[in-house]
């Protein structure tokens, strides 16, 4: 049977607040050994310590309160067993959703921390690592139309798609060619979704930022050109524009941040042709980068 302990020294050996042992007593869930009919005061078995822990793992595994009770009255293997795979697949989907839900702030809060650290006033060679996207449909443009008939478009069927738009939005083009002469209609879109089967692959881009609405890139399509040629840089494939600042962070649409980044190759200097004797000490060191 136990020693009889007054509910203040069943709480402190159980780690159950008293105050939840007189709310488990008042709902039927677990009830003291002996109840004092003049002072009301409970008072337990230390025996019931065993009788606890089914209470107690139950409660901690999120089990309704009301199900434990009626469990504890009559209950057998089969029916923990059921409810304990029941169980188990709602704390799944809880899981896939706090995944979701951290992949959506991770993304976020790292584009965010790109844009503060910017510098924003300069075209630069990056170093960018791979990075996990969505790549959206082709987009269609009718005559004068903008990034937005499109994504109207996608928004109402993104089910169908298969896109979050917690999810930061971009804009893909398939090459500079084709950003500079309409930087306001990408070819696709892109979601910064880590499940995504696209990959941008890790290596040197060629990188600028714009501030400005969507789409609106003044001159950086220009810039960013100029300096390729000037620094002797082969753009290579798509270039996208990831918008590490937007309605997300600010109200004023021209406070928008956006990152273009295009990859690029180095051209290759023709070696000098050498004599001889061109050379005193006889090496055929090429011409560098």
């Amino acid at each position: 049977m136990g020693s009889i302990i007054s509910i203040q020294e069943f709480a402190k050996l159980s780690g159950i607040e008293a105050s939840t042992l007189r709310y488990w007593d008042e709902l039927g869930l677990f009830s003291p050994l002996l109840r004092n009919p003049e002072t009301n005061y409970r008072y337990y078995s230390t025996a019931q310590l065993l009788a606890l822990n089914f209470v107690t793992v139950l409660s901690d595994l999120a089990i309704p309160l009301k199900t434990i009770a009626k469990l504890r009255q009559d209950r057998d293997p089969e029916q923990l067993l059921d409810l304990l795979e029941k169980q188990e697949i709602k704390m799944d989907m809880e899981m896939r959703n706090l995944r979701l839900r951290y992949s959506i702030i991770h993304a976020r809060r790292e584009l965010i921390k790109m844009g503060a650290k910017a510098d924003i006033s300069q075209i630069s060679v990056s170093r960018l690592e791979e990075r996990s996207m969505i790549l959206w449909p082709r987009n269609e443009y009718s005559e004068d139309a903008t990034f937005i008939e499109p994504l109207a478009k996608y928004v109402g069927k993104v089910s169908d798609y298969h896109i979050n738009l917690s999810f930061p939005v971009g804009g893909y083009f398939d090459n500079m060619e084709s950003f500079a002469k309409a930087p306001n209609r990408p070819d696709h879109f892109i979601s910064i979704d880590p499940v995504g089967l696209y990959n941008r692959k890790a290596g040197d881009y060629l990188v600028g930022y714009a501030r400005g609405y969507y789409g609106e890139f003044g001159d950086l399509p220009n810039r960013m050109l100029d300096y390729a040629k000037k620094k002797s840089l082969s753009l290579v494939g798509p270039v996208y524009a990831l918008y590490l600042m937007e309605e997300f962070c600010t109200n004023d649409t021209s406070q928008y941040l956006c990152q273009c980044s295009v990859s690029i190759s180095r051209r290759r200097a023709k070696a000098s042709v050498r004599t001889k004797g061109a050379n005193a000490g006889g090496s055929n060191a090429g011409v560098p980068l």
